[in-house]
């Protein structure tokens, strides 16, 4: 007996059926945009200003699939590294390398592991109901939490306040951004199935 796992279409394979090269050029190029404008706009909120990067790199995921929303992340970290400011902060806090191996380091590498998750999670549909899209970016955020705290920790040390610094100001924002995925996913699907 063999089990087979049932796969999804992702959101952008369900609008945009057809898959080529250039489709999957102009949406990773269109997300490291978003990802870019996401991280530059902050908004203000409670107890820190919030920027709506990890709800891009969540949906992205979610929308893309993990290829092509790794894909997508890893272009946009790549622009970073090449030096252009596209991370929150940048110019201002340094830009290319020396910022990407900075205290920030292990969200961004969190971005790349959450994008995967995220856009495998969206294969297995949970990407469609409120419920499991609510799971789907729970589990994204831990991912970039795990990986930023671990990265935070090893830089500034573990004698730091290291989870009072790195996630406890963003909890609340980042529940904010799960319960707008809740809304905004679905949705699109309920738009796209019509």
């Amino acid at each position: 007996m063999t089990t087979q796992s049932i796969y999804y279409p992702t959101l952008t394979k369900a609008i945009w059926q057809t898959p080529s090269l250039l489709r999957s050029i102009m949406l990773a190029v269109t997300g490291a945009v978003l990802l870019t404008i996401a991280a530059k706009a902050q908004i203000p909120f409670y107890p820190v200003p919030m920027t709506m990067q990890t709800f891009v790199v969540l949906c992205i995921g979610l929308a893309y699939g993990p290829v092509l929303g790794v894909s997508t992340v890893l272009l946009y970290l790549a622009a970073g590294a090449a030096g252009l400011p596209v991370f929150s902060g940048t110019p201002k806090k340094g830009i290319g390398l020396l910022y990407m191996t900075g205290p920030t380091g292990g969200y961004l590498i969190g971005f790349v592991i959450s994008a995967a998750v995220t856009g495998w999670l969206a294969e297995k549909g949970w990407d469609r109901k409120a419920l499991t899209t609510f799971f789907a970016m729970l589990i994204g955020n831990v991912v970039i939490y795990v990986t930023g705290l671990l990265w935070l920790g090893s830089v500034l040390g573990w004698d730091k306040p290291i989870f009072a610094w790195g996630a406890e100001p963003f909890l609340l924002g980042d529940l904010f951004k799960i319960v707008l995925a809740m809304i905004v996913m679905p949705a699109a699907w309920k738009v796209v199935k019509k």
